[in-house]
């Protein structure tokens, strides 16, 4: 399916997004709009060709207590109480668009994002809601935080090789 994914436009039709989860839909429709203004976070939508609202995910900055964090990549870093990361706030698919990968082709727009910014971070974190969201983010190599049981992370060099990879491909 033809999609492309942009920054969020107040002007893009929300009010038919269904994700299946009220709390994430009410997001797009009442909050994303107040929270860009405020630079609170950057929301990227994916949109059809019709430019039909498919699916959102919204990122900002954060940070990483590093005693959260596998002592063996504790050992690689600087002692520094945190280290930055940027956070995957939210992400949600539209009912009519689950189950068609979707979701990772969002994880990985996020990814690449994160990867060019001129501000570097760690690590991408996300707050998994329920137990199929942490398989589909471990699928995709995120490990868990020690002291989070929802909480994982992806460090950016990781993502970046697959990054570069993909740029050398096409």
């Amino acid at each position: 399916m033809p999609l492309t994914i942009v920054p969020f436009d107040s002007a893009i039709s929300r009010e038919h997004f269904q994700s299946g989860s009220n709390h994430l839909d009410r997001y797009i429709r009442e909050q994303a709009s107040q929270d860009i203004r405020r630079r609170v976070s950057a929301c990227f939508v994916a949109l059809s060709s019709q430019r039909q609202l498919l699916a959102y995910y919204t990122l900002a900055s954060a940070s990483v207590l590093l005693d959260q964090l596998p002592s063996a990549i504790q050992k690689k870093l600087p002692r520094y109480a945190a280290v930055p990361a940027v956070r995957m706030g939210r992400l949600a698919v539209d009912l009519n668009h689950q189950r068609k990968g979707l979701g990772a082709a969002l994880l990985a727009d996020a990814l690449i994002r994160a990867c060019r910014s001129e501000i570097t971070a760690f690590a991408l974190i996300v707050d998994a809601k329920d137990q199929h969201a942490i398989e589909f983010y471990k699928h995709h190599g995120f490990m868990s935080l020690t002291h989070q049981g929802h909480s994982l992370f992806l460090p950016l060099a990781s993502a970046s090789s697959l990054v570069h990879n993909k740029r050398a491909v096409n």
